[in-house]
């Protein structure tokens, strides 16, 4: 995923009289404009005026296009005689314009500025290049939401800033894998590679929750407090039992059956440390 926009409904920058699919194609490609590459949408994006503007920034277009766009000729949008495996071509200015039947009374309108000659496959369904280069491109969202949906850190909530960032965590850790494996030339499996992400990430986090358990634990008494009991903090041969005096090493509380009595000294009074610290 090269850029993303969230949908947070009327965008009141939008100039007046610009289609809201087209608006969104230009700010999405934004940052690769004026660098020869190509573009590929679908039917809801894809448009004349679209495919004029993205030429003229040095960008071509490969979509398939609605038929009732306005923009169409009219034998264009006729497709009840039309035979199986038949290709009509449209051109204007830098546009071609190609109409497929793939099966009998159907078709299917690919708009493109790739190309200013359609060639016609030799194969049995004669494909024209406009259709073979579209369904080679336009498979890239689609394998992301797959990838994303395989593995994915999502959990039920009924808070939509928290949907987003759940999605936005997934994308960013598919984009994360496949720029290790490209920059490295390591093949790793993505699932492991997800597991070692998700370790990395939380290791920071956990050394300073630990940081502050320990503070928080030489923050208390050595003893309970008058009439209070601490449960065992070790449990190393007991199931919580109540104790009253803490190890002198992790400072955690520790009951008679995880305590080990050692002179620290001799002739000196006998200290008391867990036997798993």
């Amino acid at each position: 995923m090269c850029n993303a926009i969230p949908y947070l409904g009327k965008d009141l920058s939008r100039p007046s009289g610009e289609r809201l699919s087209e608006n969104v194609v230009i700010k999405l490609i934004e940052p690769f404009m004026d660098k020869g590459r190509t573009v590929t949408t679908d039917n809801y994006f894809t448009s004349l005026s679209l495919a004029g503007r993205l030429l003229s920034r040095k960008t071509t277009l490969v979509g398939t296009i609605n038929k009732i766009r306005r923009e169409l000729p009219q034998s264009s949008k006729q497709s009840s005689d039309r035979n199986e495996f038949t290709t009509q071509v449209f051109s204007t200015t830098g546009t071609t314009l190609t109409v497929y039947a793939p099966k009998r009374r159907k078709t299917v309108c690919i708009l493109s500025t790739m190309y200013n000659i359609v060639e016609i496959g030799d194969n049995r369904k004669r494909k024209p290049n406009t259709v073979t280069d579209y369904n080679t491109m336009n498979c890239g969202v689609d394998i992301m939401n797959q990838k994303v949906r395989q593995y994915t850190v999502r959990a039920g909530t009924r808070r939509w800033p928290v949907a987003v960032f759940y999605n936005l965590i997934d994308m960013a850790a598919m984009n994360a894998h496949v720029l290790y494996q490209a920059c490295t030339g390591v093949k790793q499996r993505r699932v492991d590679f997800l597991a070692q992400l998700a370790t990395e990430l939380a290791e920071q986090f956990m050394q300073e929750r630990m940081v502050d358990k320990e503070q928080l634990l030489w923050q208390q008494p050595a003893t309970p407090h008058p009439g209070k009991r601490a449960k065992c903090q070790v449990t190393f041969q007991c199931k919580k039992n109540n104790a009253t005096l803490r190890c002198v090493a992790c400072y955690k509380y520790t009951c008679g059956k995880c305590k080990k009595e050692t002179v620290a000294v001799p002739d000196m009074c006998q200290q008391i440390t867990p036997m798993n610290c």
